[in-house]
């Protein structure tokens, strides 16, 4: 079947599947192999540390695939914010994703130049807030997921049924999703395309060790340790602390020190800054996805996992037979 959604049509890829940024391990590689199975590959910026390295990769992942990929821009996370955003647009990226803050200002830059803007947030209101902006869609991250969090954020069903009744631009669901079932579900509610992160970790091209690709194989959902840092508010007194440092610190150090607030670290003081985050804490991070990793496939093999196990559950249910 077609999968043809306002996301497959605004991405122009085949499966409305996007590929999470992944914090220092999104790099042109594996986007390049997301794309090439026609779900939406995106290159993080972050990851090429320099705007020179950033037009080096986009240029690589152009010469990997010909399919469309993104860019990724986190606000306060990414070095050099604006240069990075000027080489996108130097280099023809079509696609350019923003995160976790307000990209008001970026927006305005991206669509002035004719560009697709995609934000990406954690709670409905900032949603709204990105499509008066004028985002061409939004990403909605449920309490589900992983990696930056919000202290108002909410489980992943009851945000994306919310928001679907709110917003007017294409919906992009993201939160502990990661195999046929969740992706159906997250479009049943109302979403028009689905965002994975630690579902795609799971995968062989994925640059993280393979001795966490296999905890992630052996992880369940109702691990204590897992079920805290994942869904279990921060603690109170680290977070007021965290929060009435916000001006007496760098944003890219004070973001990942709420970040570790948000996730449960008690070393969260001790936070560099975000783009000298330590490489092997971030990529042990892992959403509830792992509740449905139970092998290590390629990128190829688990974009046709979902696509074929999705049809043929639609084949399976009879009263759309009637």
């Amino acid at each position: 079947m077609k999968w043809k959604t306002r996301v497959t049509e605004l991405l122009d890829c085949e499966y409305p599947i996007l590929q999470g940024a992944l914090s220092r391990i999104g790099n042109w590689k594996f986007a390049a192999s997301v794309s090439e199975t026609g779900a939406h590959g995106c290159l993080t910026a972050a990851v090429s540390s320099t705007p020179q390295k950033l037009r080096d990769d986009i240029r690589r992942c152009r010469e990997a695939t010909d399919k469309p990929f993104s860019v990724n821009i986190t606000v306060g996370m990414c070095p050099h914010i604006d240069e990075m955003l000027e080489v996108c647009l130097q280099e023809g990226v079509e696609v350019i994703e923003t995160a976790v803050f307000t990209a008001d200002e970026y927006g305005k830059r991206i669509k002035e130049a004719g560009r697709k803007w995609i934000h990406k947030t954690a709670t409905v209101k900032h949603a709204l807030h990105a499509q008066k902006q004028g985002a061409d869609a939004v990403i909605l991250v449920g309490l589900e997921g992983i990696g930056f969090k919000n202290i108002s954020q909410l489980p992943t069903m009851t945000t994306i049924a919310w928001a679907a009744r709110e917003l007017k631009v294409p919906l992009i669901a993201a939160g502990g999703i990661g195999d046929a079932h969740t992706f159906l579900g997250a479009l049943a509610l109302g979403a028009e395309g689905v965002m994975m992160g630690t579902a795609f970790m799971a995968t062989k091209e994925c640059p993280i060790s393979d001795r966490f690709k296999e905890r992630m194989v052996q992880a369940f959902p109702d691990n204590p340790h897992l079920r805290t840092t994942v869904l279990a508010p921060p603690k109170s007194r680290d977070y007021e602390e965290v929060m009435k440092k916000r001006g007496e610190m760098s944003l890219p150090k004070w973001l990942t020190a709420l970040e570790r607030v948000m996730l449960k670290h008690d070393d969260w003081q001790l936070a560099p800054e975000m783009w000298n985050e330590d490489y092997d804490r971030l990529s042990s991070l892992m959403s509830f996805a792992v509740t449905y990793v139970d092998h290590i496939p390629t990128v190829k093999e688990f974009v046709d996992n979902i696509i074929g196990g999705a049809e043929n559950i639609i084949a399976d249910w009879q009263f759309l037979k009637r």
